[in-house]
């Protein structure tokens, strides 16, 4: 995408509605997402994240409001638009007695110009299983090989549905460097998750969902640093003079469990590294270490923030009525 957003947005959602009878799972949501762009969709269970995704994919439709991929109704134009996209399912859509190899060489035959199979199986990294039958393979192993399948046919678009959901630690760096590829090439990632930490290395943007209705959205660092308060967690002995602490640093100092500690300051100008720095040279000057050093939020901290700002009572958790499709 041009830095001035002028790139013509390869999927665009407007005033989006999704209802289950008499109840609204998704309630106006409009977002954009462009070529050569990741776009992680958040939000707790029974957000509206599966719902509009599968609007997105054509697989629902919408009650009203308007839903554009690459130009194309996913409804009406269904079967031209399934030729360019990718979808990754969380499990399912393999036969059984089929291997990576075997699969995705017949789901490379349903495409024109697709990627070679052996190509996406060293890419994915299931050459040592390439014949085993899809029942016999680790839930990871079958998550690659659905993101593998969902490669197959070079999307320009490709949907990620809790990509790294119980995937071994080489299956989430597969993950991570096929949509890195994928950034690089031009396609435009949409994916769903409640694993932030992914979200925070993976994506270009987030959209937090809540209740069915777009709570936030935005750069990871940009919501991460919203919010006008810059914060330090650290991890040092149990029982601090946090009061003292507090004193020395000009800011206020909370022992959140025993040996972890929360600094908050003031302010967005706040000088993050002078009050690092004092905080450090604290401890050190009466004999104490530092463990787990982190200067400001994380993208998990401002996801929890953005949800307890739209719930009163503080319950982040609603009602299921995403199935795992």
């Amino acid at each position: 995408m041009a830095a001035d957003g002028s790139t013509s947005a390869a999927v665009v959602c407007s005033d989006l509605v999704v209802r289950y009878g008499e109840r609204t799972a998704v309630d106006r949501v409009s977002l954009r997402a462009h070529a050569g762009e990741v776009l992680c969709i958040l939000g707790p269970n029974g957000a509206g994240k599966t719902s509009t995704v599968e609007c997105l994919e054509g697989y629902r439709r919408p009650a009203s409001g308007s839903v554009r991929v690459l130009g194309l109704d996913p409804v009406a134009d269904h079967r031209p638009l399934m030729a360019r996209i990718g979808v990754m399912l969380q499990r399912g859509g393999v036969y059984p007695m089929l291997g990576p190899r075997r699969a995705l060489r017949l789901f490379s035959s349903y495409y024109d110009h697709p990627e070679d199979p052996d190509a996406l199986l060293e890419l994915v990294r299931l050459g040592p299983v390439a014949r085993t039958p899809w029942r016999h393979l680790s839930g990871g192993e079958q998550a690659r090989l659905s993101l593998a399948l969902a490669l197959v046919g070079r999307p320009e678009v490709l949907f990620l549905d809790e990509p790294t959901a119980g995937v071994d630690p080489e299956g989430r760096l597969a993950v991570r460097e096929v949509v890195r590829g994928l950034r690089e090439r031009g396609a435009c990632v949409v994916l769903t998750t409640h694993e932030l930490v992914e979200a925070e290395r993976m994506a270009d943007r987030v959209l937090v969902l809540h209740r069915g209705a777009v709570a936030a959205q935005g750069p990871p660092g940009a919501l991460a640093g919203g919010g006008g308060e810059q914060e330090i967690a650290f991890g040092a002995a149990p029982g601090l003079d946090v009061a003292a602490l507090g004193a020395a640093l000009g800011a206020a100092v909370h022992e959140e469990e025993a040996g972890r500690y929360l600094v908050r300051a003031g302010g967005a100008d706040t000088e993050m590294s002078a009050l690092t720095a004092s905080l450090t040279a604290w401890l050190a000057a009466r004999g104490l270490a530092i463990t787990d050093l982190r200067v400001g939020r994380s993208l998990e901290d401002a996801y929890l923030a953005v949800l307890r700002a739209h719930d009163g009572d503080g319950d982040t958790s609603a009602p299921a009525e995403e199935a795992t499709r």
